[in-house]
């Protein structure tokens, strides 16, 4: 926005086949409420720091927890709403639990994220 404009219009008008078309073209509500959920789950900090991490490669809690620089207890919950969302994954090898991201849609969603943010600077 430019400075001293503002965000709505100068005069009331609904354009109605424009708000019908935007109706043909939603999202249906609970589809909708799955997105915002996703994008909000990407919105802490800490998470997508995970999430960004493990597009390198699988890491235990262990390893997340000293990257992050939070407790492995911090990180556990964590990792727990980020699998309940199937964003990752875990394997167990021995006493080590790997968390690894679901699919490579899901690297590609940040990095498309940031490659729009890196735009705008």
């Amino acid at each position: 926005m430019v400075s001293g404009q503002s965000e709505q219009c100068d005069c009331r008008c609904i354009h109605q086949e424009r708000v019908e078309a935007a109706r043909e073209h939603a999202l249906p509500t609970r589809e909708n409420e799955q997105l915002a959920t996703l994008f909000k789950a990407m919105g802490d900090p800490n998470r997508l720091r995970i999430l960004w991490a493990l597009d390198c490669e699988e890491m235990c809690v262990c390893d997340l927890a000293q990257f992050v620089g939070v407790s492995e207890s911090a990180v556990s919950h964590q990792l727990r709403q980020l699998r309940q969302l199937q964003l990752v994954a875990n394997r167990r090898a021995g006493p080590v639990l790997y968390y690894h991201l679901v699919d490579k849609q899901i690297s590609t969603l940040i990095r498309l994220a940031f490659d729009h943010y890196r735009q705008e600077i």
